[in-house]
């Protein structure tokens, strides 16, 4: 049943949402704006401590040719509160009640963004014919659990000064990146997000816990992503919202030998499906990789509409 009301009822600090609805799911009031029209339509699933409206900048232009959804997990942004670390069971049925609720049809085109897109890759698994395509952007993938290359001890003391000077000027620091990161937001619906933001720093953390190897056995265990249009982003820029509490020679030395871990993982997972790319973004951080390239990220989506159109089928 759908509600209207936009007050926030599990944390009323965070007052009115910027934009969306309500709607209850599993007694639970979940976030979730819905803007254009057409099939199939685009979900975002937002990055660990990231939230729907993260997103608005590229939800904005695909509205203009298709159903384009933004929305908070449970936990998360305005949506009620739920406790971490959940399953990618939990948090795909949640998803698809909503949907339901929300009376958004099948097929779905999911843009995942970072933990989001794990997620995206357990829904397909367990519904193939309600998924039409995937973007992945940064996705964290279990083969990550055995070929990242291992920290050296020394690498570990250089992170002390850093986060302890970023621990002296933290708000002041993460509200410069925001900015940056939201330039083009609105002004009204910038700034309510930047708060949020600086009031939950640590919500993303506890979000990231879901990143453990519970859930990377569990998508490894799911079976194959169904035979759908597939485009995997890598971006091999330097993440700015590790700069504060990343020292310059950690980020020097680890960087290039971990692009080259993604870019093996990517490339692997986008061969999984007869449909599926792998492309690479020079210039974009892991955070802001939709922010740093959205005309290329935009560009992925058209590309993955195009393909399931021109499968037909997909659409029915």
């Amino acid at each position: 049943m759908k509600d209207n009301t936009t007050t926030h009822q599990g944390d009323k600090s965070l007052g009115s949402a910027p934009i969306g609805s309500f709607y209850n799911v599993e007694e639970r009031r979940l976030l979730l704006d819905c803007s254009g029209t057409g099939s199939p339509s685009v979900v975002f699933l937002p990055a660990a401590g990231m939230v729907g409206l993260d997103y608005l900048n590229i939800h904005n232009k695909i509205s203009q040719r298709t159903t384009s959804v933004i929305y908070d997990r449970a936990g998360t942004g305005w949506s009620d509160p739920v406790k971490l670390p959940r399953s990618a069971l939990e948090v795909t049925d949640e998803l698809r009640s909503l949907l339901q609720t929300a009376g958004v049809p099948a097929p779905y085109l999911f843009v995942g963004h970072s933990l989001g897109g794990i997620y995206s890759r357990r829904y397909a698994q367990r519904f193939p014919d309600e998924v039409s395509g995937m973007l992945l952007l940064e996705p964290p993938h279990e083969d990550f659990l055995t070929n990242t290359p291992k920290l050296k001890k020394r690498y570990l003391l250089q992170q002390v000064f850093p986060i302890l000077r970023t621990l002296l000027t933290y708000k002041q620091t993460f509200r410069g990146l925001f900015e940056q990161m939201l330039a083009s937001w609105p002004n009204s619906i910038r700034e309510k997000l930047i708060k949020y933001h600086l009031r939950t720093l640590t919500k993303t953390m506890t979000e990231r816990k879901n990143l453990n190897s519970e859930l990377y056995e569990e998508v490894r265990k799911g079976g194959d992503i169904p035979d759908i249009p597939l485009i995997v982003y890598t971006a091999m820029g330097i993440d700015p919202f590790m700069t504060p509490i990343t020292s310059k020679s950690f980020l020097r030395d680890t960087i290039d030998p971990f692009n080259k871990v993604k870019n093996t993982t990517y490339t692997n997972l986008a061969n999984s499906v007869p449909r599926g790319e792998h492309r690479i973004l020079e210039n974009a951080g892991h955070t802001t990789i939709h922010t740093d390239c959205p005309d290329e990220v935009v560009e992925a989506i058209w590309n993955l509409l195009d393909s399931v159109d021109n499968q037909g089928s997909k659409l029915i």
